[in-house]
């Protein structure tokens, strides 16, 4: 806390001294980068057709970072230049923000296509082929309102022309992943609960005729409906991850965000060519798809490539405790050969400090936990209803070198470093010295410590 709130006053200070305000552009508030050579010949060709007077727009997100995008978009085997900007004098009735193709001609860069562009800020550009078709996508994700609001739009750039393809639509979040294995990418797009009408999933290929063509869904009684996957009625956002299902494909893990903050998972993969999911996110009163807080999302916690999904529990010993005084645990769930979520680890998953440490087999229902208010730190210890079992193990996470040290000197052991922060353990010296097997070694703490970042 003590850091965030340096920060905060470090940027709010700043503001002050330069004259900016939190109303503007995140590329207003940044210095621009150096542009290299080529880049600078590249914004030369573009401000000797379009004048000087006009800012650069960066993506947000995704793999192009840069105002500049150079690929080969046409499929021609040579680069060309995609370069995103804002006219800063336009007309009042004019949306300022533009994509500008520029080619190279006799060796150098020249603007060779400038399109106006809806919304105002540039949240990712993908540049794929999908489906069984040759032509290169341009896919751009746009936003409006303070980027509440983002739509997604598809051009073509071939023969020197560019060309908006007939699909414009809403989203939450856009990608282009080969889910079913087929060596074909599918567009997929995912919209939020919106006036009352559901989140929504939905895959696209695009056919040999230049079709976009959204591939069906498949229903729980294993019909094929052409109709979009429905995710819940409460969903605002999504965090997407991808890992290895037990049937060898390729599963996308959506943690849908309600509107009360807390989240919810679903499984998406393909099953022949339609879009199948495990479970609903979020899920109906009854079910049991995991709901957690925000920030509690789907992670490969062992390293094999397939994602668990975690779901909070009341630590042993805080069953009558009241809600605001419980502790909790969490398990990670994994999906067997039946796609049914199965328990697969039990731990302690520090959301602030950004660390897990999962238990050993012999802990779960047995060993639980308290806060040291006074030290600051997480005590591990034996069960035994009453408060003070067997400490087991402790963790601290030190915001400085001399606290550090402190400990260290102490005889805790050093786990991860981040920056400033360090996180240490230390096992009690006895801590083994009871019957019932509980302690736990130095090659067991390594073995469960995680850190994510």
């Amino acid at each position: 806390m003590k850091k965030i709130s340096a920060i905060i006053t470090a940027l709010v200070t700043g503001a002050a001294l330069t004259g900016c305000t939190f109303g503007a552009s995140i590329d207003t508030l940044m210095a621009p980068p150096k542009l290299g050579a080529e880049q600078e010949d590249i914004y030369n060709a573009l401000t000797k057709a379009e004048g000087t007077s006009i800012s650069l727009k960066y993506p947000k997100s995704g793999k192009y970072l840069s105002a500049f995008i150079i690929e080969d978009i046409d499929g021609d085997g040579g680069d060309e230049a995609l370069v995103f900007y804002e006219r800063n004098n336009h007309a009042a009735d004019e949306n300022p923000l533009r994509m500008n193709i520029l080619d190279k001609k006799d060796g150098k860069w020249c603007s060779v296509r400038d399109k106006a562009t809806a919304g105002s800020e540039i949240e990712e550009v993908i540049i794929s082929r999908l489906g069984s078709n040759k032509r290169i996508n341009l896919i751009v994700g746009t936003s409006i309102l303070n980027r509440s609001e983002k739509n997604v739009s598809i051009y073509n750039y071939s023969g020197g022309k560019l060309t908006e393809a007939n699909f414009s639509e809403p989203y939450s979040f856009i990608d282009v992943k080969d889910l079913d294995m087929d060596n074909e990418y599918e567009f997929l797009r995912l919209t939020k609960a919106s006036n009352g009408a559901p989140a929504l999933a939905e895959a696209y290929k695009l056919d040999e005729n230049g079709m976009y063509r959204r591939l069906p869904k498949l229903d729980e009684s294993g019909e094929l409906i052409s109709e979009p996957l429905e995710l819940g009625d409460n969903v605002s956002d999504f965090d997407v991850s991808y890992g290895k299902l037990p049937n060898g494909r390729t599963g996308m893990y959506l943690d849908a965000v309600s509107g009360t903050g807390s989240i919810q998972s679903a499984v998406l993969y393909m099953e022949g060519n339609a879009l199948a999911k495990v479970f609903d996110a979020p899920a109906e009163e009854g079910e049991e798809a995991p709901l957690r807080p925000a920030g509690c999302s789907s992670f490969d916690v062992d390293g094999d490539g397939s994602l668990e999904i975690p779901v909070q529990v009341v630590a042993p010993g805080y069953e009558t405790a009241a809600e605001g005084e419980q502790q909790k645990l969490t398990e990670w769930m994994k999906l067997d050969e039946n796609m049914e979520l199965k328990r697969r680890y039990t731990s302690y998953y520090s959301l602030n400090d950004g660390y897990i440490f999962i238990f050993p087999e012999r802990w779960a229902g047995k060993v639980t936990l308290r806060l040291d208010t006074v030290n600051d730190e997480i005590v591990f210890c034996t069960s035994d209803n009453t408060g003070s079992g067997r400490e087991l193990l402790r963790i601290f996470c030190a915001e400085d070198a001399p606290s550090r040290e402190d400990r260290i000197s102490g005889g805790y052991m050093l786990m991860h470093t981040k920056g400033e922060s360090s996180y240490l353990a230390l096992i009690p010296a006895g801590s083994r010295s009871g019957s019932d097997g509980l302690g736990i070694t130095a090659g067991e703490l390594a073995l469960g410590f995680r850190y994510r970042d």
